[in-house]
């Protein structure tokens, strides 16, 4: 397995698109064009991060650099990362960087609650490869979903053991405003009911734990909590469609202490 730095160097580049400020209903506020790049500098062992936001088309940077990665920051081998808090606690703000990558494009989300741990705002990031093809694709339905897809999940255990790798099957279906997913991941398995409304179809209202789906630009959703609920167990999820039949997401989750338990990245494709 590569090391987490390794994973991070698949990074390496200059990321161009820009990053959406959307309300917790998952409508754009705002739409800033940016760029990030990532370079390693001449030692071989400092990153340079360049994040440049175009305010009223003035460059404003942010720039990092870093030799080593925190316990907050974890790496899959493909370059997916999340970036989060170890801990949920009460009265304080919370939230997670989550991004996945896939050739010459990046999709990131960053879900942030308040004080009172209500989802408060998201950020919506959506970046290509310099002098690469900006080809997003349409924002994500419900009938994107339906039917069943299989693959493998990849799990990062909060103690650093060896990733686990497990066969995963869902399936998304749908009756009326009836929504039923079901996943099976090794030998867990798991069902949730959602409600689909006409007048919001951009969201998934979940009947447990005030859950929603927001489906997003780019073919993407994020599904976590509306508000956070104290000693229960929680999940942060954004998932992104990659082609009409390949599909991705990852799940950052939480025990019913606060404490960040595990980080997941499902890798499926659409069963025939």
């Amino acid at each position: 397995m590569r090391s987490q730095w390794e994973c991070l160097l698949q990074n390496l580049g200059n990321w161009q698109g820009s990053f959406a400020q959307l309300n917790p209903q998952g409508e754009i506020l705002e739409d800033i064009p940016s760029e990030t790049i990532l370079e390693l500098q001449e030692d071989r062992q400092t990153m340079r991060q360049t994040v440049r936001r175009f305010i009223n088309g003035q460059p404003e940077d942010l720039v990092l650099e870093y030799r080593s990665l925190n316990k907050s920051t974890t790496f899959f081998e493909n370059g997916a990362f999340c970036q989060g808090s170890l801990q949920f606690a009460p009265y304080t703000e919370f939230g997670a960087e989550m991004g996945l990558i896939h050739g010459d494009r990046r999709l990131r989300l960053v879900p942030l609650y308040n004080k009172a741990a209500q989802l408060d705002r998201i950020t919506l990031i959506r970046e290509h490869l310099q002098h690469r093809p900006n080809s997003q694709r349409p924002i994500l339905t419900l009938n994107d979903l339906l039917g069943k897809w299989e693959g493998e999940a990849i799990t990062i255990a909060a103690d650093w053991l060896e990733p686990e790798v497990t066969a995963t099957k869902t399936e998304w279906q749908q009756e009326g405003d009836r929504v039923t997913m079901s996943l099976q991941m090794g030998t867990q398995s798991f069902t949730s009911i959602a409600i689909a409304s006409s007048l919001q179809p951009q969201i998934l209202t979940f009947s447990q734990d005030q859950v929603q789906t927001l489906f997003l630009p780019d073919g993407a959703s994020l599904t976590c909590p509306v508000a956070i609920a104290p000693r229960q167990p929680f999940r942060l999820s954004v998932s992104w469609l990659l082609e009409p039949n390949l599909h991705q997401r990852m799940v950052r989750a939480y025990d019913a202490k606060g404490a960040w338990l595990s980080l997941s990245l499902v890798t499926e494709r659409k069963a025939l």
